[in-house]
C-alpha cells in the first residue's frame, strides 16, 4: 500500500544493522526491497547465524556477552564508519530505546531510522511518557509522580492504593524489570528484582508503580509518523497472552472491542504521539480491564516484535517505512487504513513451556516450517543452527493470516500441526493448546483471555498437555583465535575456534568421556545463566520450593527454588557465570 505523498530527500545506500536473529534478517530483507546494501555485525556466537550470511557486509564484534556486543555503542558506530554505512538501524531491544545512542549516531554523521533522540528520552522515562499522557487526556490509572527510592515506599504505594500494583522501569520496555505484586509480603522482595533486572537490561535501575489493573488485556497501537507532523495510525493489536509479562501470541486488528474503546485507543495514540513530536515507527501500549477501563500504558519508541501482523492487516510494510521516514519521505495524510481480514502472530522460542519457560538454548537438529496459503515464517535460524545462551530465546515468528478471524484460527492449527522442531525445546506444544482452548478462540464471542491468563487459568490445562522436554546440556562455544592477514594489501582479521587442532587427540578419533553419575543432593542450574544473588545463606536450613538464588538468563531473571529439604551448602558463587546443570549448591 502506497502511503508517502513524497519520496525520499537524503538517500541511504548502505545501512548497518545493530542487531541479531530475526530481526536483522528481516531488515536486511527490507533493504533488498529498498535497494540498499546491508552491513551485520555479530557476536562469536553468531559467527554462523543466517543473519550474517545474508548481509552484503558482516563484522565481528569480538565477544560473546551483550555488553562487549550489541550493547557496545562504540564498536557499532566505528563498524559503521569503517564499513562506509549512511545510517544504522537498531531493530529492537539492546540499543534501540537508547537516547545517548541515536545521538551518538547522527554526531557520527549517520541516519538514525528511529525518532529523534530527545523524543526517545522522553518517551523512554515512563514518567514523562504518562506526564505527556495527562497532558492530552489519555486515560491513566494512578501511579508514583516519579521513581521509588525504596522498597519500603513500594510497600507504603501498596497500602495505599491497593493491590495489585505494577513496579516497572523507567527506562526499560519489552516487560524486562516489570514485577506484578499481588500480596503485601510480596512487595519489598519484587521491587529488587525489578530493579536488578532493570540494570542488567537497561544499565538503569529506577522504577516507578502504577495500579496494575487485574485480568486485563493488553493492547496496543501501532503508529508510523513522518519527520513533518503528520502521526498516521496503522492499527491495533491485541497482545494479552503473555508469561512473566513476555509476548507470546499477538494478534490484529484486536478483536473484540467497542467502536468508542477503538476510537478512543486510536485518538489517544495519535495525540501522544503528535504531542513528543514522533518520527518513525511506533506503538503505544494500554491495558484494558474487564469492566471496559482503558489506561496508557507506555510508548515503545522503536518497532515491535509483532510489527508483522500490522503489516499484514494493512498491506504496509512498517521496516521500509521507517527506512523511508528516516530518509526525509512525506506520509500521504492521517487517513486511518482499514484493516484487511485477520492475522495472528506466534513467538517460536527455544524455552520449556513445561519447566516454567525456561530458556534452553543449544543446536536446533530439525527445524520444518510450515507454508502454504496465508503462512509467513520470520527465522533467525535454520536446521543446523545454534540458540546461544547469552541472547534473547526467540527463534522465529509464525505469523498466520486469514479473512476472519475463524480462518485465521484454522490456518494457525493447520501450519502448528506442520511446524517440527528438534534439538532444543520450542514453545510450539503451548501454542497448539493454546489454540485448543475456548477462553482464547472465544467462538462464543467471550474473550476471556487477560495478561496473567497463562500463570492462572490456562496453567492446569497447559500441565496437562505439555510434557517437559527431554534436555541435554549445550555445548560451551569454542573461543575464537584472532590472526591478522592482509588479502590484496588490506588487513583482515580472521577468526578460528582455538581448539580447532587440539579437538582430536593424538589418534584422531574423538575422546569419550564417562558421564559422572548423578547425586541427588546437588542443586543444579536450570537454564545457563549469571548466577546474580543468593538468597539463602550458606549453611542455612531450607524447605522445598524455597527460592534459594536468582539466575540470570536471556535477560530475564529465574528463581532457583530447592529441590529437597535439608542443609544447603554453597558451590557456585554469587556472579559466577553457569552453563545448564552446573552445580549450585549442595542440599543434604
Amino acid at each position: 500500500m502506497t502511503i508517502f505523498a513524497t519520496g525520499p530527500t537524503r538517500p541511504i545506500r548502505r545501512l548497518l544493522i545493530a542487531n541479531r536473529g530475526e530481526i536483522a534478517v528481516r531488515v536486511i530483507r527490507a533493504c533488498r526491497d529498498e535497494g540498499i546494501e546491508s552491513v551485520a555485525v555479530y557476536a562469536d556466537a553468531d559467527r554462523d547465524a543466517i543473519f550474517v550470511r545474508m548481509a552484503d557486509q558482516a563484522h565481528a564484534l569480538g565477544g560473546d556477552s551483550p555488553a562487549e556486543t550489541y550493547l557496545d555503542a562504540g564498536k557499532i558506530i566505528a563498524i559503521a564508519r569503517a564499513a562506509g554505512a549512511d545510517a544504522i538501524h537498531p531493530g529492537y531491544g539492546f540499543l534501540s530505546e537508547r537516547a545517548e545512542f541515536a545521538q551518538a549516531v547522527q554526531d557520527a554523521g549517520l541516519i538514525w531510522i528511529g525518532p529523534d533522540p530527545k523524543v526517545i528520552e522522553a518517551l523512554g522515562d515512563k514518567i514523562e511518557a504518562r506526564r505527556i499522557a495527562e497532558a492530552v487526556g489519555a486515560p491513566l490509572v494512578a501511579g508514583t509522580p516519579g521513581p521509588v527510592e525504596s522498597a519500603a515506599e513500594a510497600l507504603a504505594f501498596a497500602k495505599q492504593h491497593g493491590l495489585p500494583i505494577a513496579i516497572k522501569a523507567a527506562f526499560g520496555g519489552g516487560g524486562r524489570g516489570m514485577k506484578v505484586a499481588w500480596r503485601l509480603e510480596e512487595v519489598e522482595e519484587l521491587f529488587e528484582s525489578a530493579t536488578r533486572e532493570a540494570l542488567t537490561a537497561f544499565g538503569r535501575g529506577e522504577c516507578f508503580i502504577e495500579q496494575f489493573l487485574d485480568r486485563p488485556r493488553h493492547v496496543e497501537a501501532q503508529v508510523l509518523a513522518d519527520k513533518h507532523g503528520t502521526v498516521k495510525v496503522i492499527g491495533t493489536r491485541d497482545c494479552s497472552l503473555q508469561r512473566r509479562n513476555q509476548k507470546l501470541v499477538e494478534e490484529a486488528p484486536a478483536p473484540f472491542l467497542t467502536d468508542e474503546q477503538r476510537a478512543r485507543i486510536h485518538d489517544s495514540a495519535r495525540a501522544i504521539c503528535a504531542h513528543a513530536g514522533y518520527s518513525g515507527a511506533g506503538t503505544v501500549e494500554y491495558l484494558l480491564s474487564a469492566n471496559g477501563t482503558i489506561s496508557f500504558l507506555e510508548v515503545n519508541t522503536r518497532l515491535q516484535v509483532e510489527h508483522p501482523v500490522t503489516e499484514e492487516t494493512t498491506g504496509i510494510d512498517l521496516v521500509r517505512g521507517m527506512i523511508r521516514v528516516a530518509q526525509g519521505a512525506r506520509l500521504a495524510d492521517e487517513t486511518v487504513p482499514e484493516p484487511r481480514g485477520h492475522a495472528i502472530e506466534f513467538r517460536i522460542n527455544a524455552e520449556d513451556p513445561a519447566r516454567g519457560f525456561l530458556p534452553t538454548p543449544g543446536p536446533v537438529e530439525v527445524f520444518d516450517a510450515p507454508s502454504g496459503p496465508g503462512i509467513r515464517m520470520d527465522s533467525g535460524v535454520a536446521q543446523g543452527s545454534v540458540v546461544p545462551g547469552s541472547f534473547d530465546s526467540l527463534m522465529a515468528k509464525l505469523i498466520v493470516t486469514g479473512a476472519t478471524r475463524q480462518e485465521a484460527l484454522q490456518r494457525a492449527e493447520r501450519a502448528l500441526r506442520e511446524f517440527r522442531i528438534e534439538g532444543v525445546a520450542s514453545v510450539l506444544p503451548f501454542a497448539r493448546a493454546v489454540l485448543a482452548q475456548p477462553d482464547f478462540r472465544a467462538e462464543d464471542g467471550d474473550f476471556r483471555v487477560h495478561t496473567r491468563w497463562i500463570e492462572t487459568d490456562f496453567a492446569e490445562a497447559l500441565a496437562e498437555a505439555v510434557a517437559p522436554h527431554a534436555r541435554v546440556a549445550p555445548a560451551a562455544p569454542a573461543p575464537l583465535l584472532r590472526l591478522a592477514i592482509e588479502i590484496d594489501g588490506k588487513r583482515h582479521e580472521l577468526g578460528l575456534p582455538a581448539n580447532l587442532l587440539s579437538a582430536l587427540p593424538a589418534g584422531g578419533a574423538p575422546a569419550v568421556q564417562a558421564a559422572p553419575e548423578a547425586d541427588e543432593a546437588v542443586l543444579t542450574a536450570p537454564v545457563p545463566g549469571t548466577l546474580t544473588l543468593w538468597q539463602a545463606e550458606d549453611g542455612a536450613e531450607v524447605e522445598p520450593g524455597q527460592v534459594v538464588a536468582v539466575i540470570e538468563a536471556m535477560k530475564m531473571e529465574t528463581r532457583i527454588e530447592a529441590h529437597r529439604a535439608g542443609k544447603l551448602t554453597r558451590i557456585a558463587a554469587q556472579g559466577e557465570v553457569l552453563g545448564f546443570g552446573a552445580a549450585l549448591a549442595r542440599i543434604g
